[in-house]
C-alpha cells in the first residue's frame, strides 16, 4: 500500500484542484495536491514538500479532514486528506495541466481520481447541511 498525502486548501467559499498532466496514471483527471509520502518523513511533511515542489507554495497544514484507501488496478493508496492553508506564495502550475478554485456545487463539473470520490461527496454533504442551518 502506498501511503499519500493530500491538501484541502480553502480561500473564501472555493477549494484548490490540479488536473493531473496528460502523460501520467489518471491523466487529465481532477485531485486534491499531494503526493507520496517518502521514507522518514511524517505526512504533514511530506505534503509541505509536495506542495512545494508542485505549486511553488508553503503550506500551513492543519487537521485531518478524512482518510481513504482506494484499490487502483495498478496500486492501493491510503490517501490522508489534510485541512490546509497557503502561509506563502500564490499557486503556479510547476507539474498540473491546471488549476481552478471551485466551490462546492461545481465539484460534479470535473471527473476528478476515483479515490476522492468518497471525500467528494462528504464535502457536498456539508455543504448541504451548512445550508439547512437555521437563522440565527
Amino acid at each position: 500500500m502506498v501511503e499519500v498525502v493530500a491538501a484541502l486548501i480553502w480561500e473564501g467559499e472555493r477549494f484548490l484542484i490540479c488536473q493531473r498532466p496528460a502523460h501520467k496514471a489518471r491523466g487529465l483527471l481532477w485531485e486534491f495536491v499531494g503526493g507520496k509520502v517518502e521514507p522518514g518523513e511524517t505526512k504533514q511533511q511530506a505534503l509541505i514538500r509536495e506542495c512545494q515542489e508542485e505549486l511553488a507554495i508553503t503550506l500551513q497544514v492543519g487537521q485531518v479532514f478524512m482518510d481513504v484507501t482506494h484499490e487502483y488496478p495498478d496500486l492501493t493508496v491510503h490517501l490522508t486528506l489534510f485541512c490546509a492553508s497557503i502561509r506563502e506564495g500564490v499557486p503556479q502550475k510547476l507539474e498540473h495541466n491546471d488549476l481552478r478554485w471551485i466551490k462546492t456545487e461545481e465539484i460534479d463539473q470535473y471527473p476528478f481520481c476515483p479515490a476522492d470520490e468518497v471525500i467528494l461527496e462528504k464535502l457536498k454533504k456539508q455543504k448541504t447541511a451548512d445550508n439547512k442551518a437555521e437563522p440565527v
